[in-house]
């Protein structure tokens, strides 16, 4: 009597193919947590924005009706609008030259090895570790027009005259070079760490090879570091630009948009109409302005960024 043998487990479990075995299935896995992260944290309430945009929206009000473009037609005809996005382009501007630049000369000072280094690496990470409100608060004491410590120590070392006592936050110039001044202090030190790692990774060689050539410190600055970082730089300049453009923690603290609205930027000028004056729809409206500029903004920077890479 013949039998026969059966099929080996191992030959089973080949037949059955494991889905985490699967590349496809495993790479939709993996990245589910980002979609869901996205589409909850990101994606619902832009749609909603949109929704209360192209409504009367209203805080205390049940009743929620179309009204097309109304909303976009009014801020359009708004100069407080205007002026908010003009202050807004100003403070990302000239905010990130300095962060970039600033970024650049620590990221190269800490890359030399040096007696307490690892001290000045964590002083200078403590701004982006402390919490911004926090952080915002302190400057604000120090900002202040009666207590304010830039005040009392350029009048202690003779820079400022018996009749010279600047409001910082009263002033439109001044306030405004406030809240530029703790924007650098704020974002500095991420900028600082993303150029350190993108000069970490330039090969030692090429400094070597370059040394040997007789080439000096300004040579190797603009011919080597420079162009082998820049694609990092671009990345920390992107990042930079999205924190301080859609900035409201700094502005709502130190000036609250004044004085005279000289420091009012479009995220600040969002909520202050759609929270505190109960304009859900004005607010809406007004934040989703923000959406097509920070988009082309990520879209100009990463192609140049790809391109400086590749060449």
């Amino acid at each position: 009597m013949s039998s026969v043998a059966a099929p080996a487990p191992q030959a089973d479990a080949k037949r059955r193919p494991n889905w985490l075995d699967d590349e496809l299935w495993l790479g939709r896995l993996l990245i589910a947590p980002a979609v869901v992260y996205i589409v909850a944290l990101v994606g619902f309430p832009f749609v909603l924005a949109v929704a209360y945009s192209l409504s009367d929206a209203t805080v205390g009000s049940t009743s929620l009706d179309f009204v097309g473009l109304r909303n976009f037609a009014a801020i359009v005809d708004d100069p407080t609008f205007w002026g908010s996005l003009r202050n807004a382009v100003v403070f990302t501007l000239v905010s990130q030259a300095l962060v970039v630049v600033l970024g650049k000369v620590l990221a190269m000072a800490l890359y030399r090895d040096f007696r307490g280094k690892w001290l000045v690496r964590l002083l200078i990470l403590l701004p982006w570790v402390a919490p911004i409100s926090l952080g915002s608060i302190g400057w604000l004491w120090i900002f202040d027009p009666v207590y304010s410590i830039i005040n009392w120590s350029a009048r202690a070392l003779g820079l400022f005259g018996p009749n010279t006592w600047p409001i910082w936050l009263g002033q439109p110039d001044l306030a405004m070079a406030s809240i530029v001044m703790v924007d650098v202090w704020r974002l500095l030190p991420l900028a600082t760490v993303i150029i350190l790692a993108g000069l970490s990774a330039i090969p030692q060689d090429i400094h070597d090879a370059a040394q040997v050539d007789g080439a000096g410190f300004w040579r190797r600055l603009f011919m080597i570091n420079l162009p082998l970082v820049m694609p990092i730089m671009l990345v920390a300049l992107l990042f930079g630009i999205v924190f301080t453009f859609t900035d409201l923690i700094v502005i709502y603290v130190l000036t609250r948009g004044g004085p005279f609205d000289s420091t009012q930027v479009i995220a600040s000028y969002a909520f202050f109409t759609g929270i505190e004056g109960g304009d859900l729809a004005g607010g809406a409206a007004i934040s989703l302005f923000l959406f097509p500029v920070l988009v082309a903004v990520a879209i100009l920077f990463l192609t140049v960024a790809r391109r400086a890479e590749v060449a």
